[in-house]
């Protein structure tokens, strides 16, 4: 028989610790990224999530999406054919991946949440219709019958509904959300469309006009309705008009009415209608964010919290080892530099307002900065410090180089635009290349090299880049043309279109435009939420289309004599503006055709003389899915998406930087390893503080470790920004930091109506 386990009661308190940080290391994740998924808090359920959030999983399912969503590409109609059976093949192991992720979602949750959850409805639904679908088509194909797949519409709904896609899902509840607010003053703009229809229908009507094709001019109340909406576009400006004009001049008038009531006066009614229910539920959305989270911090405060006097607090040993879990590659100097920032008495441990904050903090990136000598005061140190060498470094260092290097490029630029056959402007070019090349050379002698050519000096490689193209370009074509065998002119004007834009950086040196250029910048990637957002609705349209109107519109090689070129492939086009402009292309037959057609309707011009070609190629109530793709995609999701645009641009005009960011830095400074980002041309910039790194900053009380060894430290400036972001940390400044927050149950059922009840000044300070 064994005997007795040495200290037996001392295991399963550090195993159920072990499992409590877990716990506790799991809530302070999902507040880091802003996930909002409730699972089981047991220790194997646990484990399941963190696998579940793990990033191969998140990447292989995207990668089957994608994948499901590509099949429209081989499938009838196709850009590149492959049989049915191949397809389905591939689409049923995508629903099975799809499964497969949602049963493991269902092993981490609660099963009276997950049944409630509307995103696991949804995905379970459209792989049963999407099976349905493939044995009635594949029954049908079996004997030759031609089906319709349409199941394919759907298919974006797995993009949707995983929680990956949590910025795509909230930009659609946020479209409609806004729905029912826009619905009535879209049906007032559809009354006053009606109205000014009937008057067109009185008017002109009984006049006997013609149109310029030879048709009865505004003779049927359909077709005026339709060609009124269409004007409300200006497409169709003024040809609609023309006939009444010919006929008397008075007339035009009520086209100058209808324009000014429709155009200008309801358009920008629903522009404000939308940006203002956009707004409204987007802050909703944001403050349910700012809550939930604090609630996930709340949660692993209350695991790992200990009672020090009279108030509750994180241990030094506890909160290290919980970052160290959150964040597994996050380096000692890093942590240690996140320490002092909570601990801010120097205490040992934490408090519950500092704790809360660990999450934030997690997500700002710190670089440090590596100080090296030059190499040429290393070889030659009494001339790399002699008086003229300390000139010249002195002169490129200044910011009157800049200034005159921004001169000459403006100056190249007019050059440029100048007969380079002249023999002048020929020399003017060698010229600008010769002071192109000093500046360079003059730059690595008073610059450290390995930090002027850093991985994040993206100016620095593209200056280099841009003069050594050009400067080989030149000298290759002047050994040609000398050679006189042929002119490589092709070649130099592909390199002298690249020296334009050197033009670049007169922009970013100028403060203002910087900061213009520098908003810009961090909103870009948070477009890609309504790029995802336009995907999905022109992925549901192109497949209806193809499903409605393949093969009615047929594009020849402009060489093909047939009588069928000149229609299109179809009698009903013929002597109709669509086959005089020569739209055939513009068809539905693939996918890729139809996303550029759909693209074309969102620009709107001329989307009045496709929808007719379709509409004669088919029937007329064709028409109706193009008004529906316009009122969807032009009226709707343009103006959310400019709404989004200007509130995204506000927001990031005006916050430069965070609170956080600023404490971090005035630690920084403290603890005297700071550097500014202008001085990094000196240094050399070794990689994030979160990787292993070695420590940058010594322990308690050797604040000058960093700086001994020659490592800097200061916030990366390339921080990845989303609006979001943004408006959370306006929105979490409205917050008292010892409000009692709500209950879960209270948070998830916020609704825009009951907002900002504890900070009636929210609005403004927006």
């Amino acid at each position: 028989m064994r005997g007795p386990r040495p200290e037996p009661a001392e295991e399963p308190p550090d195993r159920e610790w072990e499992q409590d940080l877990l716990l506790a290391a799991a809530y302070v994740s999902d507040a880091q990224y802003n996930r909002n998924v409730p699972f089981e808090t047991s220790p194997r359920a646990i484990r399941l999530y963190y696998f579940y959030n793990h990033w191969t999983l998140r990447v292989a399912t995207y990668v089957f999406i994608c994948v499901d969503l590509s099949l429209a590409l081989f499938e009838e109609p196709a850009l590149f054919p492959l049989p049915f059976l191949a397809t389905s093949i591939v689409e049923v192991l995508c629903l099975t991946a799809f499964f497969g992720r949602l049963v493991h979602f269902a092993k981490v949750t609660p099963q009276m949440v997950f049944w409630k959850d509307t995103k696991n409805i949804c995905i379970l639904v459209t792989i049963a219709l999407t099976l349905l679908d493939l044995i009635i088509y594949g029954s049908l194909e079996a004997v030759q019958i031609r089906g319709i797949r349409w199941s394919r519409a759907f298919r974006p709904v797995f993009l949707i509904n995983f929680p990956e896609s949590r910025q795509i899902r909230r930009a659609l509840r946020s479209l409609r959300n806004t729905l029912p607010d826009i619905l009535y003053v879209f049906l007032l703009f559809m009354f006053s469309v009606l109205i000014f229809s009937l008057m067109a229908l009185k008017l002109f009507g009984d006049r006997g006009l013609k149109t310029a094709e030879g048709s009865p001019y505004l003779t049927n109340i359909l077709e005026i309705a339709f060609e009124l909406y269409v004007l409300v576009t200006t497409a169709n400006s003024p040809d609609v008009m023309m006939p009444a004009y010919d006929f008397n001049r008075w007339y035009s008038l009520y086209f100058i009415a209808y324009i000014i009531i429709n155009t200008y006066i309801f358009m920008s009614v629903f522009l404000a209608v939308v940006y203002n229910n956009y707004r409204k539920h987007l802050k909703n959305e944001i403050r349910k964010l700012v809550y939930l989270k604090r609630h996930k911090m709340m949660e692993a405060f209350k695991i790992l919290k200990v009672k020090v006097g009279t108030e509750f607090v994180v241990r030094e040993a506890e909160w290290k080892r919980l970052a160290r879990m959150v964040v597994p590659d996050i380096s000692s100097s890093h942590l240690e530099l996140l320490w002092r920032i909570s601990d801010e008495g120097q205490k040992g441990h934490v408090d519950r307002m500092n704790f809360l904050r660990l999450a934030d903090l997690l997500n700002i990136q710190v670089v440090t900065v590596n100080i090296r000598k030059h190499p040429l005061e290393a070889w030659a140190p009494r001339v790399y410090q002699s008086s003229a060498s300390l000139f010249v470094q002195r002169m490129v260092r200044h910011r009157a180089f800049v200034w005159v290097y921004d001169v000459i490029i403006l100056v190249n630029a007019v050059f440029i635009a100048l007969d380079e056959r002249s023999l002048f402007i020929s020399r003017a070019e060698w010229f600008f290349l010769c002071l192109y090349v000093a500046e360079i050379l003059l730059k690595l002698y008073t610059y450290e090299p390995r930090a002027y050519l850093g991985r994040k000096q993206f100016w620095n490689w593209f200056d280099i880049l841009i003069i050594i193209a050009a400067l080989v370009a030149t000298v290759a074509n002047a050994t040609i043309q000398s050679a006189r065998r042929y002119n490589s002119q092709q070649v130099l004007d592909i390199v002298l279109i690249l020296r334009i834009l050197r033009l670049l950086r007169v922009i970013v040196s100028i403060q203002r435009f910087r900061v213009i250029v520098t908003t810009l910048v961090n909103i870009g990637p948070t477009v890609l939420t309504f790029a995802g957002l336009v995907f999905v609705v022109y992925y549901a349209f192109a497949i209806v289309g193809m499903e409605v109107f393949q093969g009615k519109v047929r594009f020849f090689d402009p060489n093909f004599t047939s009588p069928d070129a000149l229609v299109c492939g179809n009698p009903a086009l013929r002597g109709s503006a669509f086959a005089r402009a020569r739209y055939c292309k513009n068809n539905f037959n693939d996918l890729a055709s139809a996303f550029l057609l759909l693209t074309e309707l969102t620009v709107v011009n001329q989307w009045h003389v496709i929808a007719g070609g379709f509409a004669l190629a088919t029937h007329q109530a064709a028409k109706l899915y193009f008004i529906f793709f316009h009122v969807v995609v032009v009226i709707l999701i343009v103006n959310i998406f400019i709404a989004f645009i200007l509130e995204a641009f506000f927001v990031a005009y005006s916050l430069e930087k965070s609170e956080l960011e600023t404490v971090i830095e005035k630690k920084i400074q403290e603890l005297g390893v700071g550097i500014q980002e202008e001085e990094e041309q000196d240094k050399k910039p070794t990689d994030n503080v979160g990787s292993k790194d070695g420590g940058s900053s010594g322990g308690d009380g050797d604040h000058g470790g960093a700086a001994a060894k020659g490592l800097y430290c200061r916030i990366a400036s390339n921080k990845y920004r989303t609006v979001d972001a943004l408006l959370q940390r306006m929105f979490e400044s409205e917050i008292a930091p010892d409000e009692e927050d709500p209950s879960l149950d209270e948070i998830l059922s916020f609704s825009p109506s009951d907002m900002y009840v504890k900070n009636p000044n929210f609005e403004n300070s927006a």
